[in-house]
């Protein structure tokens, strides 16, 4: 199925990637009709001209009904989350999201939608493969024998295995991306729900404008992860769409640091050297975490363009340009 020319919703657009992918589907000629978030307009990351852009609670079925009208495709990106310091405090609330993939999956299939997009997470896989931060990279078979993350990942998996069904039962044809660890501008980067790139963009900024040169950094630095840049996010979340793979496909990249060389980056980009203390009773997520994209790069010849270091860069300067001009406001509120 092409896209150019599709009738499409984005559910979750008031965030960080479904504002960017609501641009990027524009871009490419994809006939974006509606834009759905649970935020007020005023609180989105983004609001593109010429969509209409409603805000609706997803859990609730009759807001799915009204999302889902007149459309082709639905890209359903909306849940309650943010990065591992929200999620590991906030299991229950990560949990209803269920809510929303139901009400919006039975919708879809009520409104006649020919095709939809479930955003997952490289949460959904079995912790027990990501307990060593010399970690091998997941394979989407590493997803069973089920021990996600706890709350946000279990609801993730339980969602997949209900798009697998709908397409079963009543010929919907669902496509499934789990995502790994995206980051770039016009994102949280403050407020708890950040992700760690965006969290240690703010920290090293903050000890750079403040002069007091140090930084708290969650875990013991050592936990490994790879981070994909919102670009690749986009155009790999197109391409899987469109596909005909019906399985769960790795989007990631599969650059691997750790947290430590994360902060290296960070600095490297700041043109500064921080004095680091660990905090070890913060949340930290798993050991390690890396993206296999073999089947990706197989089926689509799809693969990450942008480095982390590039994409850092981009993210750092955004977050900067936030922060300085926060200052003068903060100032005249006082």
């Amino acid at each position: 199925m092409k896209l150019k020319g599709q009738k499409a919703v984005v559910c979750g657009a008031g965030g960080f990637i479904g504002g960017h992918l609501v641009q990027s589907l524009l871009a490419n000629g994809v006939d974006v009709i509606r834009a759905v978030d649970i935020k007020p307009l005023d609180e989105w990351y983004q609001v593109s001209k010429g969509v209409e852009s409603l805000s609706l609670d997803l859990k609730d079925k009759d807001s799915c009904l009204q999302a889902a009208a007149g459309t082709n495709v639905i890209f359903q990106l909306a849940a309650d989350m943010g990065g591992m310091g929200f999620i590991e405090n906030n299991k229950a609330l990560c949990m209803l999201s269920v809510l929303t993939n139901t009400h919006m999956l039975m919708a879809a299939r009520e409104k006649g939608v020919e095709r939809f997009f479930y955003s997952s997470s490289a949460c959904v896989y079995n912790g027990e493969k990501q307990t060593n931060p010399d970690v091998v990279a997941l394979k989407e078979e590493d997803a069973y024998p089920a021990l996600p993350e706890d709350g946000y990942g279990w609801e993730k998996l339980f969602s997949e295995r209900m798009c697998r069904h709908f397409e079963e039962d009543y010929g919907l044809q669902t496509r499934v991306a789990r995502y790994h660890n995206v980051y770039g501008p016009l994102g949280t980067w403050t407020g708890g729900r950040e992700k760690a790139p965006a969290a240690v963009c703010r920290k090293v900024i903050e000890a750079k404008h403040s002069g007091k040169h140090e930084i708290e950094i969650w875990g013991d630095g050592k936990q490994t992860r790879s981070f994909m840049y919102i670009d690749d996010c986009t155009k790999g979340t197109q391409m899987i769409a469109e596909s005909e793979i019906h399985e769960p496909l790795n989007l990631g990249s599969d650059e691997l640091v750790t947290i430590n060389q994360l902060v290296d980056i960070a600095e490297d980009i700041a043109g500064i050297k921080l004095k680091r203390n660990y905090n070890l009773s913060a949340p930290k997520g798993v050991n390690g975490r890396n993206s296999d994209n073999t089947l990706i790069q197989e089926k689509m010849n799809w693969a990450p363009s942008i480095r982390l270091r590039d994409g850092l860069a981009k993210t750092y300067a955004w977050i900067e340009d936030e922060i300085l001009a926060a200052k003068p406001l903060a100032a005249a509120t006082r």
